[in-house]
């Protein structure tokens, strides 16, 4: 055996070493690892700023979901972004069948579903094994008990948008809560994603989508691509931003388009925000 093969099996052996001691130290330290569709998935408990414990969930190094882990607090939205998007929904002026594109730990669908009966809300996820996650570790097994036969939640394994491209039925609102990895949208962000979820609407039917962008600089360039190509499509688009004031910072950005002066109908939180080009 030559040495250039006797190396290759010591580092390969050293290699396996490592990953196995390495997994063993965060297990040791609560942190719990899967390999899912888009990557490595790590799943941890911890607190938030108040000292409320919450589960967290990371695929492919960006997070996705947070939940509250308290039995009290467990159906509530952990994150800010998502309970302004909370406010937002629950001001529409239209809201009964919606559609969320993309589990992670499944925390808005649940709510949705949970605090704005009779609301019927479908969410599609493309991969099994989050699915798997979110029933046994972020509550959305007993969810689905406690609603069963109501039609109030539905779970699909697909990939969102050919889905939602095979739907028939308009939904008064779709959710593109759909991540790869650090990257928001998809193909929903493009001009024929903008189509697609205008033609899936109902009338005055609303969508929204997180975008994981800061407000300036070169890396917010795709995120006001997205909101020009909504704009072509759409009477009205409104931009939340997480944080308007660090516009150099990274935020969970909200998209809201609609054919509907929601304004003018009443919902509130996105007063000042409509985006003008």
């Amino acid at each position: 055996m030559t040495a250039a093969v006797l190396a290759l099996v010591a580092l390969t052996v050293l290699g396996v070493c490592v990953h196995f001691l390495a997994m063993a130290i965060l297990r040791r330290r609560g942190i719990t690892v899967t390999r899912t569709r888009f990557g490595l998935t790590l799943l941890f408990d911890t607190t938030d700023a108040d000292g409320t414990p919450v589960r967290m969930l990371n695929v492919g190094g960006a997070f996705q979901s947070a939940a509250y882990i308290p039995d009290d607090l467990r159906d509530e939205l952990a994150c800010e972004y998502q309970r302004e998007q909370g406010r937002i929904v629950s001001e529409l002026p239209r809201l009964r069948d919606a559609v969320v594109i993309g589990g992670g730990g499944f925390s808005f669908p649940r709510w949705l579903a949970t605090h704005l009966a009779p609301v019927r809300v479908t969410a599609v996820e493309v991969d099994p094994k989050i699915i798997e996650i979110a029933r046994e570790r972020f509550g959305l097994a007993r969810v689905e008990r406690e609603l069963a036969g109501t039609g109030r939640l539905s779970v699909v394994c697909a990939e969102g948008w050919e889905w939602l491209r095979g739907r028939e039925a308009p939904a008064d609102l779709i959710v593109n809560e759909a991540f790869t990895g650090s990257r928001p949208l998809g193909p929903l962000a493009t001009e024929e994603g903008a189509r697609l979820v205008h033609e899936h609407l109902a009338e005055e039917g609303s969508y929204l989508a997180t975008l994981r962008f800061p407000l300036e600089g070169r890396a917010s360039r795709p995120m006001y691509e997205a909101l020009a190509a909504f704009s072509r499509e759409f009477g009205h688009v409104w931009l939340v931003p997480e944080f308007p004031d660090e516009p150099r910072h990274r935020g969970n950005n909200t998209l809201v388009a609609s054919d509907c002066d929601l304004v003018a109908a009443d919902c509130t939180p996105l007063a000042g925000h409509e985006w003008q080009g």
